[in-house]
């Protein structure tokens, strides 16, 4: 049995295309409906509610295109509303960007001390620490919210000065806790991945929650024989979808991408905050 449909991807904005490089490095048969909600990022330093809302509203639009799976990309949005969105989602599989990151840092930590990054509202969610402590009580957790990464990673600062100072004042803490393992816990971060191991050393694991994530599709959509048929051309078929496109957005993405978006299609805030206005009571 096969599978045909796409899989349901968001972000509030594009470092989402993360996750969905590795999808399709992974599973290159495999179709993807991307929604990057530009027109109201970044989602990292708004209320709990505010996220949990917008998460609705972007799982919702994209349940509405008979999506096999959906993955919620953003880190801010899996640690806040994961629950909630997998319970007014209750008839498509549900993953988020956290668990798959903890469990391989539960896995890989020798000295069980786990640093993660991220946006302000991820740390201050605390569910890495949770997962983490969740496969392993005794496992110490650092968090540390690092606000300016995303605006270096969207200013193409990759390989710059700043952005390497910025690293070393942010991982400086971290690093002085004697945690042998750091997750990357936005998904603009994998673009910064040379210049935080070079910072780091070779000592310190970092661990793409994107790469995770996209084995934890894998291995979801085969337990339910969901894979698509064909091993080629997902990509070629797939569609992204912005609620607002800035003049550099073309060139931002292929760099997320690792490729030539073939075509970007936007949509209104008014048809994605459509189908929900409230908050649904937690299951």
């Amino acid at each position: 049995m096969s599978d045909s449909r796409p899989i349901g991807v968001f972000d509030s904005g594009l470092g989402g295309l993360t996750v969905a490089r590795e999808i399709f490095r992974l599973m290159p048969g495999e179709k993807i409906i991307y929604l990057g909600d530009t027109a109201r990022c970044p989602y990292g330093g708004r209320s709990e509610e505010t996220i949990k809302t917008f998460g609705i509203q972007d799982a919702r639009l994209l349940t509405d295109y008979d999506v096999k799976l959906l993955v919620v990309a953003c880190n801010t949005v899996s640690a806040v509303a994961l629950d909630l969105i997998a319970a007014s989602c209750k008839d498509v599989p549900v993953i988020g960007v956290v668990i798959p990151g903890s469990r391989a840092a539960a896995r890989r930590t020798a000295v069980r001390k786990v640093g993660v990054i991220g946006t302000a509202a991820t740390i201050r969610a605390g569910a890495y620490t949770r997962a983490i402590q969740g496969f392993d009580a005794a496992i110490k957790v650092y968090g540390k919210a690092c606000p300016l990464f995303v605006p270096l990673v969207e200013e193409g600062l990759l390989d710059h000065e700043i952005t390497r100072h910025a690293v070393q004042y942010y991982l400086a803490e971290v690093l002085d806790s004697g945690v042998d393992c750091i997750i990357l816990g936005c998904t603009h971060y994998p673009l910064l991945m040379q210049t935080i191991q070079e910072m780091v050393g070779t000592r310190t694991q970092l661990l793409d929650s994107a790469l995770w994530t996209a084995r934890e599709v894998f291995e979801i959509l085969k337990s339910l024989n969901g894979l698509a048929a064909g091993k080629t051309g997902g990509f070629s078929e797939s569609r992204f979808l912005v609620t607002d496109y800035t003049p550099h957005f073309k060139d931002l993405a292929s760099l997320f991408l690792g490729a030539e978006i073939p075509s970007i299609e936007q949509i209104s805030l008014e048809k994605l905050t459509k189908p929900c206005s409230t908050v649904p009571a937690a299951a």
